[in-house]
């Protein structure tokens, strides 16, 4: 039914391959790349996933929304995690580190 490369579900929703196309490693600030966002969307239609806001805003743009949601949401799990908040290199701090948090 599904292709080999969207072969596990998470939260039902089907993932793209965790490769170098579609993930970002960590040094390089964590999270999907613009291909991946693109597989990702195919794979699930209706999908609204973007990328991560990484340039410059004008203040109150829906950019800056995003940045600000995802920001609270991340210093979130910063709280949740600790030994992850601490760490310089965790993907955690990498993508906040992208987001401009």
């Amino acid at each position: 039914m599904y292709k080999k490369l969207e072969a596990y579900k998470r939260g039902g929703d089907v993932m793209p391959a965790r490769n170098k196309k579609n993930f970002r490693p960590t040094e390089k600030g964590a999270g999907m790349t613009a291909a991946g966002v693109a597989a990702y969307r195919k794979a699930n239609p209706g999908s609204k996933l973007k990328t991560a806001v990484t340039g410059k805003v004008k203040p109150g743009s829906k950019d800056a929304k995003r940045r600000k949601s995802f920001c609270a949401r991340s210093l979130g799990q910063m709280k949740k995690f600790p030994k992850a908040a601490r760490d310089p290199n965790s993907r955690l701090r990498q993508a906040r580190r992208r987001w401009k948090c």
